[in-house]
């Protein structure tokens, strides 16, 4: 198939809810990927840092193909060897208390606004189901997580949207003991606002945060979609802040590209939703949950440290380029933020570096997101550096 036929398919038979670029990815390899023509593409995406190991990993793939080969699906009403392994997994190297397993970051933030009503429920009863979440958050594209996004556009079109939220404002708590009140359950952030920039919380905020949240029972609740699973240069985020969320969400790497994510519980909390209280048909899928533990085997120490070097190597380089477009680096991990100068381009910018094959994301309103593979090699690295140093610092363009 060539791409027009590709792209001809699609707008023939897909709902139009995605702006697309004019590219058609066929297979990679390591952090590099190919279209249909065998062009090759250096990979600062990763799916929207969904590809953790990459592609073409042989254990992923052997534990894939094994899990296969034995059993695809049977429903949480069995039991089955792999969700209950990468459950011991989680807690073991968290210090959470139990996992529920889901598909996407969304059911999964929805899953611990369920857990934080409940608990608020069970033991204050009706009235205290308010949920404070930080302006510029993004939760997810629910009904429920768009009005927990803490960001005035998608507030709109699908009204009534789910009550029970209030906004404050990142790094003052101030503002979040003014939105909390009385009848507040449980305050969720991101340590990394993703989607509204790659902006890293202040450490004091966020210790600050724990301390208050526990004097007054409001559950914490931390949202690790984006930046769990080794993305910011821990196998989660919080531990990098030194604190104990109650409970958190984890989605896109952990499954090295299938769908999954789930929920972590902390002791107080692991015991809040019951039978008959949440579930899901897919929820620790036997292959996607053998695949989470292919990625976990991976992440040790010293994979970990990599991933910290490599973020620090490639902010250093782009904030070396002394580019007349940028304004600041800045990120966790492999996580990273090229922050753009008031009035520049973005959509041209972005345009150009997929010209020279460099997959990225943009994220707010004025900054280009880099979430590569964790498995990105330094050849790879350096090849994205060059497109990127070929566009932000004007050379001659393709």
């Amino acid at each position: 198939m060539t791409f027009e036929e590709l792209k001809a398919l699609d707008h023939q038979y897909t709902m139009q809810t995605y702006g697309r670029f004019d590219v058609a990815l066929d297979h990679g390899q390591g952090a590099t990927l190919y279209d249909l023509e065998g062009k090759p593409y250096t990979d600062f995406a990763s799916g929207i840092g969904v590809a953790s190991l990459g592609y073409g990993h042989p254990k992923w793939i052997a534990a894939v193909e094994g899990q296969a080969k034995k059993l695809a699906h049977a429903s949480n009403l069995f039991y089955t060897e792999p969700y209950a392994k990468l459950a011991q997994q989680l807690c073991q190297r968290t210090g959470m208390s139990a996992a529920f397993f889901a598909n996407g970051g969304g059911e999964a933030n929805e899953g611990i606004i369920k857990l934080a009503r409940k608990y608020s429920f069970d033991k204050y009863g009706l009235g205290r189901a308010n949920i404070v979440t930080l302006k510029n958050s993004f939760h997810g594209r629910t009904i429920t997580t768009l009005n927990a996004t803490g960001q005035d556009v998608f507030h709109q079109y699908f009204f009534p949207f789910t009550e029970g939220f209030r906004y404050a404002e990142a790094n003052n708590l101030e503002s979040v003991k003014e939105a909390a009140g009385e009848d507040t359950c449980a305050v969720l952030v991101e340590l990394v606002q993703g989607e509204g920039g790659v902006l890293p919380l202040e450490q004091e905020f966020v210790h600050d945060l724990e301390k208050w949240c526990r004097e007054h029972d409001v559950l914490l609740l931390i949202d690790e979609v984006q930046t769990g699973v080794g993305r910011t240069g821990s196998l989660f985020c919080f531990q990098q802040y030194n604190i104990h969320p109650d409970a958190l969400s984890f989605a896109k790497g952990i499954a090295g590209g299938l769908p999954m994510a789930g929920i972590l519980a902390g002791e107080r909390c692991r015991n809040v939703l019951t039978p008959g209280t949440h579930a899901t048909t897919f929820g620790g899928n036997p292959i996607a949950a053998a695949a989470a533990l292919a990625v976990l085997e991976e992440m040790d120490v010293s994979f970990l440290r990599q991933v910290n070097e490599k973020g620090a190597y490639l902010r250093e380089k782009i904030a070396a380029l002394d580019s007349p477009f940028v304004e600041e680096v800045r990120g966790l991990g492999l996580m990273i933020g090229i922050v753009l100068k008031d009035g520049v381009d973005r959509a041209a910018l972005v345009k150009e570096l997929y010209d020279r094959r460099l997959l990225v994301l943009t994220a707010g309103p004025k900054t280009i997101r880099l979430l590569p593979p964790l498995v990105i090699s330094q050849k790879e690295m350096d090849t994205g550096l060059n497109a990127l140093k070929a566009v932000l610092c004007k050379e001659e363009r393709v």
